[in-house]
Parts: C-alpha cells; sequence; structure tokens
C-alpha cells in the first residue's frame, strides 16, 4: 500500500551549524535527548547513550534493548577506537540441535534452514553492556542519568511520528502473545497511528531498574531471567550463563585512504570492509574522475566486487581466517575484469538486504565525534517479548547459516555476520595541527556499505554540503541482481545504465537507507545533516 508520509518527500533542508555540540538522528525526540544531555555537562559519549537509549522508546520499531549496539569514535585526546557489544549464539547449541528444532515435523532436519524469525534466532543481546561501557569509560556522567530521557518518554508518554507509525503497523502480524501485543500495541490490538499519544510502561519500568542496578539487572538479574525464559519456553537455547559471560570489546577499526581522506570502518563480524574494498576498487577505476552513466557505471561494479567478496567471506574472525579485503592489492584484482558493461557478479545468499536499524552521531565542543548505531535485526526482531520487561528480543541469529559449508554457519558461542556500520572520516589525515573528523552512518541492511559508499564520495569527491550528500538521489544493488533506483534519480542517468546492460527497477525512498552525519571542521565548527527519508533532524547548538 502506497503512503505518502513514507514513499516520498519534499521539503527542504539545510546543513545545521554549531560551536558547541550536534546531534543528528532519526526521531526528532531523540535528537533532542541527547542535545540536552551536552547542554546538562555531558560529552559527546555520554549524548550517543541518551540520544540511543530514547530511541528504543520513540523508534522501537528499528532498536531496543534486545539488539546489539556498535561505535565507531574519535576522542578529544586522539584515540580512534571502535566498540563492539555484540553477543554470539547460545554456548548449547549446535547446528544439528538447531536444525532439529526449526524443521517441520516432516521435513528431513538436514534440509532445514535457519528461520527469519523465532526463538532460535535470538542472539545474546548486547545493547545494555554496551551503553554501561561507553558511559563509563568515555562518559562524563553516569548511566542512570543517561537513561532519564528515555525514562519519561516511556512512563509519560510521546507522540508518534510519521515514518515509525508506518513501520509499527507490521507489529500487528508480528506478536501473537499477550505480553508482547501488550507491550507495543494499543490495547493489545493495533498498532499507534502518526501523531498519537503513547506509553511504553514495562519498557520504562524497565529502563529505570537499569538506571538504578546498572546492566546487571539485564545480564545477572531478573530481567535476564525473564529474557531467558521467554526464549526457552518457547523452544531456544538461550541461558543465563550466555548472558552472564558476555563483555563488549573495543577491536581495532580498518581503514583505508580515499582521496586525500581516511575512511574507517568496522572490522569484522561487520560488513565495513565492503565499504573499504569497494573505494579501493573505484579508486583502481578512476570513478571520481568518470561523470554521468559512466561514474555511476563504475562505482556499481565496484561495489558488486566488493559485495560478491563481503558476503564470501566475512564472518566470526575467531572462527575463520579473512583475506585481506580492504588492501590496495586485492582492489587491482578486482578492478581488473570490469567492463564498459554490467557485470554478472553472483554473491553468495546471506540475510539482511532489508533490515531495520537506528543511528545518530553526535560531536561536542572537546573535539570528541561518535558515530553509534543500534538494531534488532529485523524490526521488533524475532517476535518474542521477554515476560513484562518489554524488551523485544532480536533475530539476529537469522542471518546464520545451517548449511555446513558456508562461512556464516552456525556454530555454538560464535557471533553472526554483523550488516552495522557506524563510519568515521578523516579529513586531514596528513595534517598533523588539522583536526577535520566527521562520524556518520547510513541505516538498512545491505544498504549500509552502499549508503556508505554514495555518501563518502558525495562529499570528497564532489565537495557537497553534507545535506546535499543525504538528500541526493540514491541507487543500491539488489541480491537479486537488480540495480535499483530512487524515482528522482536523473532520467538521462537511467536511460545509460540501461543501454549498458544494467537490470534497472525503480523503488520508493523508504528503501534506501537513513543516513546521519556529524563534522567538526579545523576551526571547531561544528555541522550536521539528517536522512530526509526519515523522522529525523540534527540539532545543534
Amino acid at each position: 500500500m502506497d503512503n505518502e508520509a513514507v514513499d516520498g518527500f519534499g521539503s527542504r533542508r539545510s546543513t545545521v551549524y554549531g560551536s558547541e555540540g550536534m546531534v543528528a538522528t532519526s526521531q526528532p525526540l531523540a535528537a533532542t535527548a541527547g542535545l540536552e544531555t551536552l547542554e546538562a555537562g555531558g560529552n559527546a559519549f555520554d549524548a550517543a547513550v541518551a540520544t540511543a537509549a530514547a530511541l528504543n522508546v520513540v523508534e522501537p520499531t528499528s532498536t531496543g534493548l534486545g539488539g546489539d549496539v556498535f561505535a565507531l569514535y574519535r576522542t578529544a585526546d586522539g584515540e580512534v577506537g571502535a566498540m563492539r557489544s555484540c553477543g554470539g549464539a547460545p554456548a548449547n547449541a549446535t547446528r544439528q540441535t538447531v536444525r532439529e528444532a526449526v524443521a517441520d515435523e516432516d521435513e528431513d532436519p538436514s534440509e532445514a534452514e535457519m528461520p527469519m524469525l523465532g526463538p532460535q534466532t535470538v542472539t545474546v543481546p548486547g545493547t545494555a553492556r554496551g551503553w554501561e561501557a561507553t558511559t563509563e569509560r568515555f562518559g562524563e556522567r553516569s548511566l542512570g542519568e543517561n537513561l532519564q530521557h528515555a525514562i519519561r518518554y516511556a512512563t509519560e508518554g510521546y507522540p508518534v511520528s510519521p515514518v515509525i507509525a508506518d513501520a509499527w503497523s507490521y507489529a500487528e502480524d508480528l506478536f501473537d502473545n499477550e505480553n508482547a501485543r501488550n507491550a507495543y500495541l494499543v490495547d493489545g490490538e493495533r498498532a499507534p497511528e502518526a501523531g498519537e499519544h503513547v506509553t511504553l510502561d514495562a519498557l520504562g519500568a524497565t529502563l529505570e531498574t537499569i538506571a538504578e542496578e546498572g546492566a546487571d539487572a539485564v545480564y545477572e538479574g531478573e530481567i535476564g531471567e525473564q529474557i531467558v525464559e521467554e526464549v526457552q519456553e518457547a523452544g531456544g537455547f538461550l541461558t543465563m550463563d550466555d548472558l552472564t559471560e558476555f563483555e563488549p570489546e573495543f577491536p581495532d577499526p580498518v581503514s583505508t585512504s580515499y582521496n586525500g581522506t581516511e575512511v574507517y570502518e568496522l572490522p569484522p563480524n561487520n560488513q565495513g570492509l565492503i565499504v573499504l574494498e569497494a573505494l579501493n576498487i573505484a579508486s583502481e577505476l578512476g570513478a571520481s574522475e568518470a561523470e554521468g552513466t559512466e561514474r555511476v557505471h563504475l562505482f556499481v561494479e565496484a561495489l558488486k566486487r566488493a559485495f560478491h567478496d563481503g558476503h564470501r567471506y566475512i564472518t566470526d574472525p575467531d572462527y575463520e581466517e579473512l583475506p585481506p579485503l580492504n588492501s590496495a592489492e586485492w582492489a587491482s584484482e578486482r578492478a581488473s575484469d570490469v567492463e564498459e558493461t554490467a557485470g554478472d557478479v553472483e554473491f553468495m545468499q546471506r540475510t539482511g538486504e532489508d533490515a531495520d536499524t537506528v543511528l545518530l552521531c553526535v560531536a561536542d565542543d572537546e573535539g570528541n565525534v561518535v558515530s553509534y548505531i543500534n538494531s534488532r535485526f529485523a524490526g521488533f526482531g524475532s517476535g518474542l517479548v521477554a515476560g513484562d520487561t518489554g524488551i523485544a528480543l532480536q533475530n539476529r541469529g537469522a542471518s546464520f547459516s545451517l548449511d555446513d559449508d558456508h562461512p556464516n554457519r552456525f556454530e555454538p558461542g560464535k557471533r553472526p555476520f554483523h550488516t552495522l556500520i557506524p563510519g568515521l572520516i578523516d579529513f586531514a589525515p596528513d595534517t598533523e595541527e588539522e583536526e577535520d573528523w566527521a562520524a556518520f552512518g547510513v541505516m538498512g541492511g545491505f544498504m549500509q556499505p552502499q549508503g556508505h559508499l554514495q555518501t563518502v564520495t558525495s562529499l570528497v569527491d564532489d565537495g557537497l554540503t553534507p545535506q546535499q550528500a543525504l538528500d541526493r538521489p540514491r541507487w543500491r544493488y539488489r541480491e537479486d541482481g537488480r540495480l535499483a533506483v530512487e524515482a528522482r534519480f536523473p532520467t538521462e542517468t537511467q536511460n545509460g545504465l540501461l543501454r549498458r546492460g544494467h537490470d534497472l527497477a525503480v523503488l520508493p525512498p523508504i528503501q534506501f537507507g537513513g543516513a546521519q552525519f556529524v563534522r567538526r571542521n579545523a576551526d571547531g565548527v561544528l555541522s550536521g545533516a539528517t536522512e530526509p527519508r526519515k523522522d529525523g533532524n540534527a540539532v545543534g547548538r
């Protein structure tokens, strides 16, 4: 069904500028929570947690405590780092036990495939531990202080925004048990409409408990017990040991040089290497010097090859060795077979083409910039809501394969292939005196690396302002081999791509991701931009 609120946009936005703080995200109330946290004495890391927690309430269709959280950051003292708070599969589950659990009654378990929903798709949630680690390691305020906006929105209520209201409607069919429907549907029956005032009482009570007791309430206390009970009663394998043994990680980011900048991404098990490989291949092809159809064609062909490699190799690096996908030598080899017509590039099937996510970016006047991304994978996740906690549990395990030969095959404790990728750009990597950094990201499953590629090149190659870069019509390579574009993509370029053999499709704007961007330039001026295809905004002071 067509929905005018989400299938098009025509209003004008400007890049937002400030000098003391900047927050960009997909829901205005959450952006306000981040800005007010900065005004109350918090830094960019505090504001990131406050904004993320608020998004759990005001955009519950895309994120929650039952999911994972990742970050890329550049601190005021010059540290460039990453956080990965992503849980793995239950330690006592195997491919065979999962096959037996998900197989139909008359189906040979060896033929079973990993489902998209249900208890077997629930992996250990990383969100609460990730928020706590962010606050304790980098923040100026306590976790409890940073949760207060979210608690207020949940207990006192807020009016639902239009794009989120549209996404909420899918919960009517997803949730089939009483506690889930009572937690997220009005009178347990229907999704709220745009502008309707809602409260999320169960989630608010859980947030209050975490504010008082810390993340231990989720991983060692009664909240965790309700999570485990919900999963096991539905036939899943999660245990309290899985929760209590979980800790966030701080891996080294991966990066590549691109046209005078340095672009940073998360390493595997996330898909950040796809972005870096695509940028490197595009450089080999001279894509940034091309124009019109030729330019788009070269970037698409670079992305297709990076997609092939990323989907073939990326998995939990503790279980599989990965080749150097972001090396110049690898890119040179992969660029060698690009021709003037569309290449037939097949890639291994993965789940997550159109997943739902929230992203936020924050910069402060101290010099901290943070890209922070949270998700349950597909909307409200697995379909399970834990007891009376209001926590909808993620289905990130759906991206595992039950095929013994698949690189992302299910294994006990293994972290699944993850679509979530925050990003950083150093605009002056060769100038020690200048500090010019941006935090950015583009939400939306397999759109994420494609959105990163287009955002970086729009900023770096074309010199667009941040908001111009996010407003620009996008393309998207699909798993079925089609090249999708937005309807406002230039007609001449569409025709040129068709003549080059691309199988073109026109999709609505909501299919092309949700970008956010903040920058602190060498003069200390902050700028921000937000995704016009979403409900949010960028706010500064």
